[in-house]
């Protein structure tokens, strides 16, 4: 009843009301306008106040923004050794493994990476590519060569024979002994070739999904002189319009090569034949027995000259600083002052344990030595061949790209999981063995993109915006330039002063535009499901006036209350690991780490690199996994803590 009168009553009102609230209404609106037109800028007062900038920072946004986790070499089934080993999965298994999609592994167990991989490269070996397969498979035009009959019947009797056989079969190949006749339709050539080569370029099509996963072309080059490694992995940019019309290099005379002079034509070739792009990777120096970053002549013995510089400069823009075979970034040998230099060190010449490390070889196996004599042979040749961006990637031969320690699948499908593989060993001949818990669960790419596609990731391969991490995925940014501030990093939004200011992560620093010491602007956030971060370092490598290189480990930003000892090293940053539940804590380490560092020792006449090092607090390695889950004990001796990390893409000085 109240409310009807109420209204009744509101509409008796007098029009003088009513009129005078609406004057008072048009006269609030009219102020408001007034109002909002003196604190709102014209669009053309905008550029005057903000000239060159929107306002959201998010606008017009033009630099990589994005970090994508792949791997750079994985084989499957195709690659003979993987297939003597035991490895049945194929391309589609691969790809859809990567994806996040469960598979069964080759051993007969369910496996699913923790998180897909935005990105692969299917890398098979070259030389005799799906070779194995007819082999296992009897085929007549194997077997009725006595090499192919031996290997044949060696698998068909299993166990020790198999191995045996195995073991024969790859040093074979590895010697160039392997009758040329028998593999000729695995060559180049070769119409069995030719289908095995269309199967993995129609594979890489299919899957390619831009946007969500990138598939890229691409094959292993497995040069093997007298077994030392000399390997490289080809990435093509494009598709199957244009990596479809050439087959892989390999290494096998008369068609193929050992030489990488060789295969850097052979890439030339196919960008003028295709007018596409490719680019090469270096991997797993630390078994070349001295070989793979040679400073003044090559293996063959020619003599470095200007023409291989620049070609090793234009074709290798990227190296695999770590992998399942071991570290390959430092040696606790040429840099003993670096604490954490001694980090999966795989000490011998090379798979066949012919020949004990030296230090005279090490200096040509190792990145950063390498980077070290890069300034070298700038200043000698005008070029530095070792100017390469740093990437991890797993070199697993089981069609799983497993980088992670509790769900590591080993190297081959013998070393997939179960109880003894522990002891199994990897490789294992009369002068020795590398056991099965060496083996390493590393590592990843990560990739500074605008989107995912073959363009956006191989381009930042090109220009190196790229870094390498042990497994975990470590978010890190690494700039350089000459006036980078505090207030730059505590901005909340670096990445954007970085472009501005100065250069990512393999990038170039002119002398020309120095004004006092270059300043680097580093900052990592930890893996979200993985651990704590100890500390950020960066490492300075130099070539001084007397033609000697140098280097030195700068510890720039940590975690906890920690200080400098007098010695000027940082205390370890303690240890939570839990052996006995395969566990560890996040109560010490940071999430985050970051700063602005001036270098204290910079002279503007000496060439240069720098590159971040980000090392995490200790964890357990992949064998306390193993030893928890199925009961048994760790092998005495086997390292079973250890602190992962990342490597950026060096930033280079020139005077």
């Amino acid at each position: 009843m109240f409310r009807k009168q109420h209204l009744i009553a509101g509409r008796t009102r007098s029009f003088s009301f009513l009129i005078v609230n609406a004057l008072c209404s048009l006269l609030l609106v009219g102020l408001a306008a007034n109002a909002f037109a003196q604190i709102t800028p014209s669009k053309e007062s905008l550029s005057d106040v903000y000239p060159g900038k929107a306002y959201s920072p998010y606008a017009q946004r033009s630099f990589p923004d994005r970090v994508f986790w792949g791997d750079t070499h994985l084989h499957t089934g195709l690659s003979v050794d993987a297939g003597l080993f035991g490895a049945r999965l194929g391309l589609d298994e691969a790809y859809r493994f990567a994806r996040g999609e469960e598979v069964m592994a080759s051993s007969g167990q369910p496996v699913r990476l923790g998180r897909p991989l935005d990105w692969l490269v299917v890398a098979d070996h070259s030389d005799a590519m799906g070779f194995f397969n007819d082999l296992a498979a009897g085929e007549p035009g194997i077997i009725k060569y006595e090499q192919g009959k031996r290997w044949y019947d060696g698998l068909q009797a299993g166990g020790d024979a198999s191995s045996a056989a195995a073991l024969d079969l790859i040093t074979t190949f590895s010697q160039g002994d392997i009758n040329p006749e028998m593999v000729a339709e695995y060559s180049p050539g070769g119409k069995t070739y030719a289908t095995v080569w269309e199967s993995v370029v129609d594979a890489a099509e299919r899957f390619n999904d831009p946007g969500t996963f990138t598939a890229f072309i691409g094959f292993e080059w497995t040069s093997l002189v007298a077994g030392n490694n000399l390997h490289r992995n080809v990435i093509f940019r494009e598709g199957a319009d244009k990596a479809g019309l050439v087959v892989p290099y390999t290494t096998q005379a008369p068609v193929g090569s050992t030489d990488p002079l060789d295969l850097y034509k052979y890439l030339e070739d196919y960008e003028a034949k295709t007018g596409g792009s490719a680019l090469a990777l270096a991997h797993n120096g630390n078994l070349s027995n001295g070989i793979m970053f040679p400073v003044d002549k090559q293996y063959t013995g020619r003599k470095l000259d200007k023409k291989y510089v620049e070609a090793r400069a234009r074709w290798e823009p990227l190296y695999e600083v770590t992998q399942i075979k071991g570290d390959g970034e430092a040696h606790p040998l040429l840099s003993p002052d670096d604490a954490f230099a001694d980090y999966e060190t795989w000490d011998a010449g090379n798979l066949d344990l012919s020949e004990s490390k030296t230090e005279k070889m090490l200096q040509y196996e190792y990145a950063r030595e390498a980077l070290k004599n890069g300034l070298l042979l700038e200043e000698r040749l005008g070029t530095n061949p070792y100017k390469f961006g740093l990437v991890g990637s797993t070199d697993s031969h089981t069609a799983l790209a497993t980088a992670e320690e509790e769900n590591f699948f080993g190297k081959a499908t013998n070393a997939e999981p179960s109880p003894g593989r522990m002891l199994h060993p990897f490789t294992e001949t009369d002068k020795g063995a590398f056991q099965g818990y060496e083996l390493v669960a590393s590592g990843y790419a990560g990739v500074w993109a605008k989107e995912n596609t073959r363009a956006a990731i191989w381009d930042a391969m090109a220009r190196k915006e790229v870094y390498g991490t042990t497994g975990p995925r470590i978010m890190v940014r690494f700039f350089g330039g000459w006036d980078f501030t505090r207030d730059d990093l505590n901005s909340r939004a670096p990445a954007f002063l970085g472009y501005e200011k100065g250069v990512p992560m393999g990038g170039d620093l002119s002398g020309n535009d120095a004004d006092g010491a270059p300043t680097f602007m580093v900052y990592a956030l930890r893996d979200a499901i993985g651990a704590n971060l100890d500390r950020i370092q960066i490492v300075k490598g130099w070539l001084d006036k007397k033609g000697k290189t140098h280097e030195k480990v700068y510890d720039v930003a940590w975690s906890n209350d920690r200080t400098p000892g007098a010695d000027g090293k940082l205390p370890p940053v303690g240890n939570t690991v839990d052996i006995a539940s395969a566990n560890w804590t996040n109560t010490i380490g940071a999430a985050e780490l970051g700063t602005v560092w001036t270098d204290p020792d910079f002279d503007a006449k000496q060439r240069a690199f720098y590159y971040a090092r980000v090392i995490e607090i200790p964890t357990p390695r992949w064998i306390v996994y193993d030893a928890f889950r199925f009961g048994t004990e760790i092998p005495e001796g086997a390292e079973i803590i250890h602190q992962e990390r990342a490597y950026t893409a060096p930033i280079w000085y020139t005077p």
